[in-house]
């Protein structure tokens, strides 16, 4: 008898168990549902919610450790901190606010000056003979566009000949799309820090459509008593309220603050980029040799999430700084890290 009471242990149907998972699920789902419905939430606060990393959103990740600038939050900054050892770079999207003078028909407007730096935010470029072949590797199974460039040097070879570099070039995720998209609304203009000599005929092969007007390399950038080579927006006009310039470097327009838009510096290494045209985010983990490949489709990576977005609505702003400030605060940025405001043109 007691061997049969033991045997006869009540075990709930098996409908109700699958109705409880079912009902668990659901509970789920609508806890997510309540927090888009409170402050739509971006794809990386989803992923956080639902406790996946999501290494794609955030420059700032561990991992990251080629990446010498990490978000900063849109906030004001109080001067009274000490400064971080390092900067931060600045990548966020834009909510147009109501105290700036937007102008629906830019016919009315003068075309927005949009002023490209080269190295890090449109391409990254490595000599070809010290390219390590596991990055390369990487990249091209990623996807990633690239060409092989021979450039002349200001060296010379022993006999007196310019000496030649061979350089490879990979392209950031959507970089063709972008120069056609923006070239639409602004005036481009490449201002890099680079030689003529490497920056000329690498930009010839990414801008086959001559959609870069203007090209301004070392020689155009200046000196100042806190950064060497910073690009002053003032040789290219003297009012700068239509005049945005987009640089992995904040320290590269330290003279002209209000005008910057600092984005995450990107390299092979790193080859599934969302800084520059993003616009869908539908992920496939693949997992090799410890690495976690994360495959990105439909995608058109930041030059189209973050950055085009923002630089559209800017077309349309009479003067483009004071949006600027709100979003980036760039002059509290630059006085954090010692820049004070007597050094700005």
């Amino acid at each position: 008898m007691a061997e049969l009471t033991q045997s006869s242990e009540v075990y709930p149907p098996k409908n109700l168990s699958v109705w409880r998972a079912l009902m668990t699920w659901l509970a789920f789902f609508f806890q997510i549902f309540v927090q888009i419905v409170k402050g739509v939430p971006s794809i990386s606060q989803v992923f956080s919610f639902i406790g996946l990393p999501h290494p794609l959103l955030t420059s700032s990740s561990s991992s990251s450790s080629s990446i010498d600038f990490k978000p900063l939050p849109v906030v004001e900054i109080p001067l009274d901190e000490s400064p971080s050892s390092t900067p931060d770079t600045i990548c966020t999207t834009l909510n147009v606010s109501e105290n700036h003078e937007y102008v629906d028909d830019l016919q009315c407007l003068e075309k927005l000056m949009l002023v490209l730096d080269l190295d890090e935010t449109l391409v990254c470029a490595y000599e070809t003979s010290s390219l390590p072949i596991i990055l390369r590797n990487q990249a091209t199974e990623a996807g990633l566009k690239w060409f092989e460039l021979e450039c002349t040097s200001s060296d010379k070879e022993y006999d007196g000949k310019p000496k030649v570099n061979h350089v490879t070039v990979f392209e950031r995720p959507g970089l063709r799309d972008f120069l056609k998209q923006t070239s639409e609304f602004a005036e481009l203009v490449l201002f890099t820090a680079g030689l003529e000599g490497y920056a000329r005929p690498l930009v010839d092969r990414i801008d086959t459509d001559n959609r870069i007007g203007l090209r301004l390399y070392r020689p155009s950038t200046t000196s100042t008593q806190y950064r060497e080579h910073v690009k002053d927006l003032s040789c290219l006009s003297k009012n700068l309220c239509r005049t945005v310039i987009v640089d992995n470097n904040p320290f590269s327009f330290l003279l002209q603050p209000l005008n910057g838009i600092p984005c995450v510096p990107f390299s092979a290494g790193q080859p599934y980029d969302d800084q520059v045209l993003c616009t869908s985010h539908t992920y496939n983990y693949l997992y090799t040799k410890h690495l976690c490949y994360i495959c990105i489709y439909l995608c058109a990576f930041q030059l189209s999430e973050v950055l085009l977005p923002l630089l559209k609505d800017l077309a349309h702003q009479k003067d483009v700084r004071p949006l600027l400030h709100d979003k980036f605060r760039m002059p509290e940025w630059f006085q954090k890290h010692g820049i004070p405001a007597s050094c700005w043109a």
